[in-house]
């Protein structure tokens, strides 16, 4: 019996229509274009403005936009992963609710959150359900509405995060085509660094943790960018060197888009030429779980079967990993 494996047969993303450009960011928060371009890289961010709309209607979207783009029933669909730090709500799982409004009713499905690695944590947990057998068709949707938990009096976090969705379809494949190879890992003691205070078991909701604003992304700066440099640098390398490759064999990068600078760093630890770099930080920001399925769906029609792709991430927690795939279609 030949070897299965999960491979990514269609990918789409959506984007909410509102652009939130540096030039407005300024008049919000003592910043400007040249700050934020300088230090992150990004010129723009899409946000969620209607109050009544959430992470699941993104996410919605974007697997509605999957399904009808493979031509795919929502009843042939066995499971969908939402990786997300965005949920709708506590409970139930954002997941439930997008399978509820795209009419999948013969999965099941639950959300994972791995910080700005959920995607790629969601795609690995994904594939195992693929490679066993016991599932054809898989989903797994990035969706993030950040805008929810920013604070826009806040300059050093403020321009860094956009809204946005991604989501690709996972289906065996026996030609050798698709997930080849992983590296995951994490370290709690990062938690420190990249958090949200309040809100959870911890520190319940109160009148006081909302008027300290310990509902919003608490992170800080500079061990967040040198963790992130180094961990996703090294797992990239790593998955290249084990798989016996150089940068020659590697036809895409697809980072997360946390920081222009680190992006540019992982890049030349692996040796890349800049021109196999997908980035997308700039229009959108940093999405979390959305930045590599997006990536993905920008860049699909310059994919060719056969293509190998390093997937990298890194996110709160600290997580981080990286994939090794081979394109299929």
């Amino acid at each position: 019996m030949k070897k299965i494996n999960a491979a990514i047969t269609g990918v789409y993303g959506a984007l909410p229509e509102y652009v939130l450009t540096n030039e407005e960011l300024s008049k919000m928060v003592d910043t400007t274009d040249e700050w934020i371009m300088t230090r992150i890289g990004i010129k723009e961010r899409r946000i969620l403005k209607d109050p009544n709309t959430a992470t699941s209607d993104i996410g919605s979207e974007a697997v509605m936009g999957l399904l009808k783009k493979t031509n795919t029933s929502p009843d042939e669909i066995d499971l969908l992963i939402c990786a997300t730090v965005t949920p709708d709500m506590q409970f139930p799982a954002t997941a439930n609710i997008i399978s509820d409004k795209v009419g999948i009713k013969n999965a099941f499905s639950y959300d994972l959150n791995a910080g700005c690695s959920g995607f790629v944590y969601a795609l690995a947990t994904a594939s195992k359900f693929i490679e066993t057998g016991a599932y054809k068709k898989v989903i797994v949707v990035g969706a993030e509405k950040m805008s929810s938990i920013v604070d826009y009096t806040n300059r050093s976090t403020c321009p860094i995060f956009g809204d946005g969705a991604g989501a690709i379809l996972l289906e065996p494949n026996t030609e050798g085509m698709g997930i080849q190879d992983m590296i995951l890992q994490s370290d709690g003691v990062g938690r420190i660094h990249l958090h949200q205070k309040a809100g959870g078991s911890l520190k319940p909701a109160s009148h006081e943790t909302v008027d300290a604003k310990e509902h919003f992304i608490y992170q800080e700066g500079q061990p967040v960018f040198k963790w992130a440099v180094s961990k996703m640098a090294d797992v990239s390398v790593e998955i290249m060197k084990r798989n016996n490759m150089t940068s020659d064999d590697i036809a895409w990068l697809v980072p997360h888009q946390a920081n222009l600078r680190i992006i540019e760093a992982v890049a030349s630890r692996m040796k890349l030429d800049p021109a196999k770099v997908m980035i997308n930080i700039r229009e959108f920001g940093n999405t979390t779980s959305a930045t590599i399925p997006l990536c993905l769906w920008q860049w699909e029609n310059q994919l060719k079967k056969g293509d190998n792709l390093i997937l990298s991430s890194f996110g709160a927690g600290f997580t981080w990993g990286s994939i090794y795939i081979k394109w299929a279609y």
